[in-house]
């Protein structure tokens, strides 16, 4: 992919190490619209969503992850959101820290006759240590095609990409972030659940931009609808 392929060619570019690792991600996600509240709230969303987070060739649990979003639909395709972000980490060698986050985002839903195009931009506004504040703005490509022996199964194919706007302390020096790109396979079991597995490389570029991680990640996904 593109975003992955720019990755790639600033890993060529560093002047330090580019350590490896290999772990990896459980992800859930709920989301559903608000009209079983009240009826009308039908475009009103929720959106809920869970992970846990293992590196150290599988052995190291480092990071959770808890995020609820209020949103509202503005079409079939297209809906924005306002959403929390809460981040446990507890990497080796380094002091426990529980960033918070809060965002934006808009998401816009594109079927073709090829499968489904999903866009996500979202804009963090990260609270790190004391008043440190970082502004990350960061944008998903998501492409899902079913498979015409059998549509329940699809590929699945997602780049996002990560850009620090400002310099903090704790948050790096302004300037490109990390990159995750996403190859795997989707199973539906009903028009509810779906299950997605498949392998992510995540791309890290360290505070200065002089070394860099990447890590090679199993991730596992169950998406909820309601």
């Amino acid at each position: 992919m593109l975003l992955l392929v720019f990755a790639a060619a600033g890993t060529s570019a560093h002047a330090g190490e580019l350590a490896e690792d290999t772990g990896a991600w459980l992800q859930i996600v709920g989301e559903g619209s608000l009209k079983s509240v009240d009826p009308s709230l039908a475009k009103g969303r929720v959106w809920l969503e869970g992970q846990s987070r293992f590196d150290g060739n599988w052995g190291h649990w480092y990071q959770g992850m808890v995020r609820s979003a209020v949103g509202y639909s503005l079409s079939d395709r297209a809906t924005i959101w306002a959403g929390y972000t809460w981040l446990p980490t507890q990497n080796i060698g380094k002091p426990y820290i529980a960033q918070q986050d809060i965002w934006p985002a808009f998401r816009y839903i594109l079927p073709t006759e090829i499968g489904t195009f999903t866009f996500r931009t979202m804009w963090e506004t990260n609270f790190l240590r004391g008043d440190q504040v970082r502004e990350r703005p960061r944008q998903m490509i998501k492409f899902m095609h079913p498979f015409d022996f059998e549509p329940r199964l699809s590929f699945i194919a997602w780049d996002e990409a990560f850009y620090r706007v400002n310099t903090t302390a704790w948050g790096g020096k302004s300037g490109f972030d990390q990159n995750r790109a996403f190859s795997g396979f989707g199973w539906n079991f009903n028009k509810n659940v779906r299950a997605e597995l498949g392998y992510l490389n995540q791309y890290l570029d360290d505070a200065n931009h002089r070394d860099a991680k990447m890590h090679h990640l199993g991730m596992a996904s169950l998406f909820v609808n309601f």
